[in-house]
């Protein structure tokens, strides 16, 4: 491996359906090459059943396209590349936590769990676990210190602890088999620097706090007596997690002889801690205070951050937690999001898209003539049904629609509620729908920047990074015109492994703090959107009818 003056970063995003391997310049933040591979049981749909809101992963989806997706990197990249790797740095989709067994090893690499999809991953979006997080938030809520009010105050079923008691509770045989549970961004970093087992294992600051009711004043996580006081079930798992936490900028290990062999690397190679995807896309997207950075994908993040003095002594509610030291070392990170942005879309597009999908056309070609023709309208038809969404004035549909339907991440978590949409006629086509459909996702997208105001935190800007904002000018000049603000779109088409890369390079050493990494290998604005003000006055009186649906559907619950 060359000195730090040559050297290049490693980015790992692990997205909800592929990994993206990044490689860059530490010195002058030029992104040297990249690559990405699908999930193969995920993309065939394994393990998975949308009905019962049930989204699980495999581990050897991970292990398997970790090691495809920087062995074909390498193949793209310069000859020569790998040696001058100084380090790496993961992030992933959370909360997505995994049991494991008194050595450490993921319940579903073992044979007798090859199958069970309570011993996989609990993806993100597997919202499984209502029930168990209304109760951990009315534990809280009834307990002498409520244990919630650096997350928001209220728990969600999208993250660790409704999750694992949700298992514990309905498969006896995990139950029996778990010693303890583990986040994917801290557990993919283990396995590569051999630190799985629980005696050696760390954890990183990013999942703990925002997930996993971690914080310093309570000496780790809220006493053994608060969880058992919800079920007994989780008698002692909270003393087998590890008390210290550490920022996605500190060192976690080095790869390990088997996995440097995996990924063609050195030894030497320096891995830091995990974080969550967002919050290394903010770091990629030079995050700063008053900046709020959404990550616009199958579902939102949102990040931004505030110094100590800024926060003091407050609790921001309704949002998904804040934590020192979550994106940038010495700063409260503060995330937000939707639970359902570009899967609303989705929905909408496979919605449209049934008859075709069931069509026996054996008469007229075959099978795969007709696969292909389905991708194409797949791939088609949300940009068909911008271009002429676009066209229809603002205020004309009399449509108003809902974004849960994927439940409501912020404000307020409560993934029980359920999308609404009003205004239907027979003069209501697929366009008019979904300029519905769109301006709903940019309402709740707007609700959380006011929730942030109210609670005193400043955002005077956003940035926008995804794919979303790269693919659609309508989505994006929706967005603009109902936020009534400038938005700027990052150039990197990677930002969450572009932040994972600044990590990794400041953890190597090449830069002393990650404001500096930053500095040099953060991404450059790619386009600006601004307000039209026509446009953003007629949202103004609209978004008062999102309000109002939306207090409607919270009060039919």
């Amino acid at each position: 491996m060359s000195n730090v003056l040559g050297a290049y970063a490693l980015g790992l995003d692990y997205g909800s359906d592929s990994v993206r391997a990044l490689l860059v310049d530490t010195q002058t933040g030029a992104e040297v090459a990249t690559n990405v591979v699908y999930y193969p049981r995920w993309k065939n749909g394994l393990f998975c059943d949308p009905a019962k809101n049930q989204f699980r992963q495999h581990p050897l989806d991970y292990i398997e396209s970790l090691i495809e997706v920087v062995q074909g990197l390498w193949a793209k990249a310069p000859s020569g590349a790998a040696q001058r790797v100084c380090g790496l740095s993961v992030d992933t989709t959370g909360s997505t936590p995994i049991a494991v067994d008194e050595s450490g090893v993921a319940l579903a690499l073992k044979p007798e769990f090859a199958n069970n999809p309570n011993a996989m991953f609990l993806l993100w979006k597997d919202h499984s676990a209502i029930l168990e997080a209304q109760q951990i938030t009315a534990a809280a809520n009834n307990s002498s210190e409520n244990y919630l009010k650096y997350e928001g105050g209220i728990y969600s079923s999208e993250w660790f602890w409704a999750k694992a008691l949700f298992v514990l509770r309905h498969d006896t045989e995990v139950r029996q088999a778990a010693y303890s549970w583990v986040e994917h961004c801290d557990w993919i970093t283990a396995l590569m620097t051999g630190t799985t087992h629980p005696k050696v294992f760390k954890a990183g600051r990013c999942a703990a706090g925002h997930k996993v009711m971690w914080h310093e004043s309570w000496n780790g996580y809220p006493p053994n007596d608060f969880f058992v006081g919800i079920d007994p079930l989780l008698d002692g798992l909270r003393d087998k997690l590890p008390l210290e936490t550490c920022t996605s900028d500190k060192v976690c290990g080095q790869l390990t002889p088997e996995w440097a062999q995996h990924l063609g690397l050195s030894t030497e190679v320096i891995v830091s801690f995990g974080s969550f995807d967002c919050h290394a896309g903010a770091v990629g997207a030079n995050v700063k205070p008053g900046v709020l950075t959404k990550v616009m994908g199958t579902s939102t993040c949102d990040i931004t951050v505030a110094s100590y003095e800024d926060i003091g002594e407050r609790c921001i509610k309704g949002i998904c937690g804040q934590v020192d030291g979550s994106v940038l070392p010495g700063m409260i990170g503060l995330e937000a999001g939707q639970s359902a942005f570009g899967d609303l879309y989705a929905w909408f597009r496979d919605l449209t898209a049934w008859p075709m999908q069931q069509l026996d056309t054996s008469v007229l070609f075959d099978e795969n003539i007709k696969a292909k023709l389905i991708q194409q309208l797949e791939s088609e038809t949300l940009t068909m049904l911008g271009n002429a969404a676009a066209k229809i004035p603002v205020g004309e549909t009399g449509i108003v629609a809902l974004d849960w339907i994927n439940g409501r991440r912020t404000p307020d978590a409560d993934q029980s509620v359920a999308m609404a949409i009003t205004g239907l006629t027979m003069g209501s086509q697929a366009p008019q729908v979904f300029k519905a459909l769109v301006e709903a996702s940019a309402y709740g997208a707007r609700a959380i920047i006011e929730r942030f105001k109210q609670e005193g935190v400043c955002i005077d800007h956003v940035v926008t990074i995804g794919g979303i904002s790269k693919k659609s000018d309508f989505i994006m000049q929706t967005c603009a015109d109902v936020w009534n603000c400038n938005i700027d779109v990052l150039e990197s088409e990677q930002s969450c492994a572009l932040g994972a890369a600044i990590y990794a390079a400041t953890a190597a050493g090449v830069y002393p703090n990650v404001l500096s990494a930053q500095a040099a290998m953060a991404s450059n604005v790619a386009k600006t959107y601004q307000p039209n003000p026509e446009n953003a006055e007629k949202y103004q009186a609209l978004y008062q009818g999102y309000l109002a649906l939306g207090h409607y559907v919270d009060g039919a619950k």
